[in-house]
This record gives C-alpha cells, structure tokens and sequence, in this order.
C-alpha cells in the first residue's frame, strides 16, 4: 500500500501531467501562428511567377497577414472578456481553417491579401488569447516554462512551414503550402472541448464556485487552492475594467505602455525579417538556387526550434531578464557581422556566405532563447487581472502593426539605404534595447499574477513589479 508521501508525489506528477496536456491543445495556437510566419517565405517566389508581381505586391502579400493580426488582436480584448479565454481559443481556431481555405483557392493577387487578412485575424487573436489563457491556469513556479512552451509550438510551426515549403517547392505547389494550415486548425478546434476555463476569467465574471472547482483540478491541494482564491478575489474587487481603468489610474497606463513597449523591442529586433525574407536574404548572401535558399532556411528553422529549449530550461531558473540581456547583445552582434559582409561583397566566396549562413543562424538562436518568449511572457503577467483584455490586447495590436510595418517596408529598405546599411539599423536598435530591459522591465520569475498586480497599483517602479 502507497504511503501518504508516495500518493502526494502521484498527485503532483498528475497534476503537472495535467497543466502539460492542458497547455499542449492551447499552444497549438502558437504551431498555427508559425507556421503562418513561416510558410509565407517559401510560397512568395512562387506567387511572383504565378501572378507575374512586384516588390510593392510582394510586401503587401506579406504584410496583410499583420493587418488583419492587428484587427484580430484589437477585437481579442471585447471577445475575451464576454465570452471568456477558452471560447475564443475556439474562435481563432475556425477562422484558421476558412483563412487557409481561401489562400489556398486564391486565383489572383487581390484576393490572396484579402484571405491573409483573414488569416491574419486568426493569428492576431490566437497570439492575444493563449498566452493570457496560459497565464492565467498555471502555477507560478512554471508559468514562464509552459508560455514558453507556446514559444516552442511557434517555432515548431515555422520549422514545419519551412518543411512544408522545400516539400511542396514546384510551380502551383505554393497553395498546398498555404492550405495545409487548416489541418492542425481542425485538430485545436477539436482539442478545445476537454479544456477547462479560466479560474480568473470565471470569478472575474460572478461564478467563483466554477473557478475554485477548476483550480481544485488544476491544484489537487486545497490550501493551495484557498491562497491562490483570496488573490483573485482581492483583484476582482476593483470596480473599473478596461478602458475607464486606463482613464481612470495611472498606474495601470504604465503597465499598458510597458506592454506596448515590450512587443515594440520584440519585432524590432529584425527577427521577422529574418523569418519572412529568409529565401530573400540568402539569394543576397550568394546562395542563388531555389533548393539551397528553402533548405537554407528549414535549417534556421530547425536552430529556432531547438533554441527555444533553452528558454524552456532556464526562464522560471534564471529569470526573464536575464535571458534579455543575453539576445539583445548576441542578435546586436550579428547584425553588426552581417552588415559587414554585406558591405565587402560575398556572393562569389563561399567561405563568407558559410559565415553569413552561421550569423543568421546565431541571430536566430539568440532570438528563439531571449525576445521571442520572453516578451509574451511579460506582457501576460504585467497586467491586472481587471484589465489584462484591455492591456494585453493593446500590448498585441502594437506587435502586428510593429510587425506590419516590418514586412512592407523591408525590401524597400535594401532599396534605399543598402543592405548593410539596413542590417546596422537593426544592429543600432538591438543595443537600444539592453538599455530599456536595464531600465525598465520587471522580473517576474516565480511570482504570483497577483503580487505582480499589487506592486503597480501601490505605485512600484516599473522594473520593481515582480520583486
């Protein structure tokens, strides 16, 4: 027979085996959202030649995802809070399908941006919900670990993009590449029916009694369960929500200000570039054929992919910012690295396009460890839970409007001022970085949603929040 000590183990592994299937189906959001990042820059060549287009054309293709993103995230905050975190999981989830339907079925430029803006919706509002939903079911002590587990379903999205576009690398393959986005679709959709709600979105909606049967789930340990209930009922006391709380208090303002500023640093940082242009920018580097540009870019795929485990490793170990620092400094670097052999020419010597192939995937693994999950990690904790639909969906809208601006501008940037020119740019931009993590951000690592909370309204300094 199992001692007492044995079936509290048995319960704990339950438990995180739990939370681990849990956040698996919810951050099969993140696999959809990359693989739409990614499968874009393998379908574009051939889209040019399909549809016999320009740059201006091309950018549009590839910027209209982060339009429809931005209004998808900007409509995330109203769905959120009347239909809750799960329901619009579910929401993003269909939409997914019919976006990827009807790119797939484009027959001219016109309606393939107008079906990526669709599609862009679906990403907008999966990008706003399932790190919130994450947030909001899980322990402390692994919070940073399973949001950054949805980093890794994004990177794995975009590392399966990148398969999917070496595999389907011929004249009219570029509309299986776009419509096989609505497979793992179909299947979240379905996953989402054994998830349960969120604790903090039921008793923030008057049905504290569902909440706490949910955390007694989610728990397994009642004193557990009573601390983390005291904390939620202490936040949803405050009677301002949403916009008339951002009116109202100047500390929740600079808590969305971070927010926004967070996902500003995220997509500035010239990682999307990277990510959308990827064919785009290894032609530049000398690798002239299709084959070396798609399995030049599966490999930076693959490095993301990877480097997110450290992130996983180390985020609830060493911290978030930490792990800033890190990126900023390395993905500043590689810039700089890149600038100069675009400067002295590479395209005829082999040596230096092995080294610029080595810098991209450097910048990536750099990336992958530190900006890309810690952003959405930051951005789910720093607000209170009375405005977190309003604060994280500001925080969201501001990453695919930086991220629009991002993928139309790109290649006329290389126009204007040169390509080593563009890649200082963002060199410049990453060591600006450093300074504002210094400065301003908060480290959260280990402490409760609501602590977090408690700090900005007592008027903390924001990098203080978490302490």
């Amino acid at each position: 027979m199992a001692s007492d000590a044995d079936a509290s183990l048995l319960d704990s592994a339950q438990q995180r085996t739990l939370i681990y299937i849990i956040g698996t189906i919810a951050a099969l959001a993140g696999l959809l959202f990359g693989m739409d990042i990614g499968i874009i820059s393998g379908a574009l060549p051939w889209i040019r030649k399909t549809f016999h287009i320009g740059d201006v054309t091309q950018e549009f293709i590839v910027s209209s995802m982060m339009l429809g993103a931005a209004l998808g995230a900007a409509a995330s905050g109203w769905l959120s809070r009347k239909f809750g975190r799960k329901m619009t999981l579910t929401v993003s989830g269909t939409v997914f399908i019919l976006g990827a339907i009807g790119c797939a079925l484009s027959v001219s430029p016109a309606m393939l941006i107008a079906t990526r803006v669709v599609l862009g919706v679906a990403v907008g509002i999966s990008s706003y919900i399932a790190p919130v939903y994450l947030s909001e079911i899980a322990p402390e002590r692994i919070r940073g670990t399973l949001i950054s587990f949805y980093q890794l379903m994004i990177m794995g999205g975009i590392f399966v993009a990148y398969l999917v576009d070496a595999g389907f690398n011929y004249p009219g393959g570029w509309r299986w590449m776009l419509g096989v986005i609505a497979i793992p679709a179909g299947i979240m959709v379905l996953g989402m029916y054994i998830l349960p709600r969120s604790p903090r979105w039921l008793a923030n909606n008057q049905r504290r009694d569902k909440a706490r049967d949910v955390l007694m789930r989610l728990r397994q340990d009642k004193a557990t369960v009573d601390a983390e209930m005291a904390r939620i009922d202490q936040s949803t006391q405050r009677s301002a929500v949403g916009w008339q709380l951002f009116r109202e208090d100047r500390n929740f303002r600079r808590s969305v200000g971070l927010g926004m500023l967070l996902q500003f640093m995220q997509q500035f940082t010239g990682a999307n570039v990277i990510l959308y242009y990827a064919p785009h920018i290894l032609k530049m580097a000398g690798y002239s054929s299709s084959s070396e540009q798609m399995w030049g870019t599966v490999l930076i795929g693959l490095v993301m992919t990877l480097a997110t485990l450290i992130a996983i490793t180390f985020v609830d170990r060493v911290g978030r910012k930490p792990l800033l620092y890190i990126g900023f400094t390395v993905m500043g670097a590689c810039m700089v690295l890149l600038g100069v052999l675009y400067a002295i020419g590479l395209q005829h010597d082999t040596t230096l396009q092995y080294a610029a192939l080595g810098l991209l995937a450097t910048f990536v693994i750099s990336y992958a460890m530190s900006a890309a999950p810690m952003v959405w990690i930051l951005c789910s904790e720093i607000q209170p839970l009375k405005g977190r639909d309003f604060g994280v969906a500001c925080s969201t809208v501001t990453n695919w409007l930086s991220n629009f601006v991002i993928g139309v501008s790109f290649l006329s940037l290389l126009n204007m001022l040169g390509n080593a020119n563009t890649f200082w740019l963002y060199a410049a931009l990453n060591f600006l970085f450093i300074g504002f993590t210094l400065a301003l951000i908060p480290e959260t690592k280990s402490v409760s949603l609501e602590h977090i909370e408690n700090n900005l309204f007592a008027g903390n300094r924001l990098r203080a929040l978490g302490a």
